[in-house]
This record gives C-alpha cells, structure tokens and sequence, in this order.
C-alpha cells in the first residue's frame, strides 16, 4: 500500500524556500523548542505532556517515546500513536517533505502496542498498525499491517506475528 500524502505544486525555487507560506514561522519555532524539551527529557508521563498539550499530537496512554525521538517540527499534530507502543532512540517522524518542485503533507498514524526499533526514519503517510514491530534502522516508507515484523532498507516484511486472541 503507498503513503497517503497530499501534494502541493510550488512556482519557483525549491519548495524549503516556501516553508514560512506553509506554516508560520512561531509555530516553528515553539514547536522546536518543545520538542527539544521532550528529546531530554527522562520523565515520560512529562513528555507525553508535552507532546499533547505543546505540539497537540495524541499520544495514548502508557505510550514511552525515549530518549532523542525527534517528532516533525512543521506538522507535529499530524502524528498519533496508540496506547502502550514504544518509540525506539533516535527515532524520526516526518509528517512532510520538502521537495524540488512540491512539498508533500501526510498523517503518521501508529497504531496500539507497536515497537518501533533505534535510529528509524517514518516517512508521511504512513500507518503502522497495531501490534507491530519496526526492527531499528528501518526506512518506514509505507504502510504496515497489524502484527508484521518489518525492517531494512527498503523496509521487508520478515514475519508474520501471532494475533493476540
């Protein structure tokens, strides 16, 4: 299944000289220096806090985004992850690009008890479902579905995973 983004044609230039007509310049900024609080911080019942009410992301209950995640600076309201998953170190999510001749928008839907592993990149527009598992240095470029293990890149299905019952 391919991402799910909107498009967005732009006259000249790259689409980054643009970024200020996409979203305003303030909220870049806060949105910065909050997620910059969260990526330091030990505390998770704070984090999410903050993920919540500065970024207005939803996060679910008991969700732990550790140490270094570092959440899409332009459109942090376009993520949601569900109750109890685990964002691995280092972890990166892109709600946009910033292309040559567009930019693109996509909502990054994580689904309930998902383990995304280190170092992984998700891409706009993708929707990993629940129960899943991201091995670490994955390029999430599409969707997963529910209980698959996947990692590498090009991300690989590597299994199938039991259904809880």
């Amino acid at each position: 299944m391919s991402r799910q983004t909107e498009r967005y044609p732009v006259p000249s230039a790259n689409s980054l000289w643009h970024i200020y007509k996409t979203v305003p310049f303030w909220k870049v900024i806060r949105n910065f220096t909050v997620i910059q609080l969260a990526r330091y911080t030990p505390w998770l019942r704070l984090k999410n806090r903050l993920y919540r009410h500065g970024l207005g992301m939803k996060i679910g209950d008991e969700t732990a985004v550790a140490l270094m995640v570092m959440m899409d600076i332009m459109f942090p309201e376009r993520i949601k992850i569900g109750r109890n998953s685990v964002i691995g170190y280092n972890t990166t999510l892109l709600a946009h690009e910033y292309l040559i001749k567009e930019y693109r928008l996509g909502d990054i839907v994580i689904g309930d008890e998902v383990m995304i592993g280190a170092n992984t990149t998700i891409l706009p527009g993708v929707t990993i479902g629940d129960g899943a598992i991201v091995s670490a240095c994955t390029l999430v470029h599409r969707d997963v579905e529910p209980y698959t293990f996947v990692g590498g890149n090009p991300m690989q299905v590597i299994k199938q995973l039991p259904k809880p019952e």
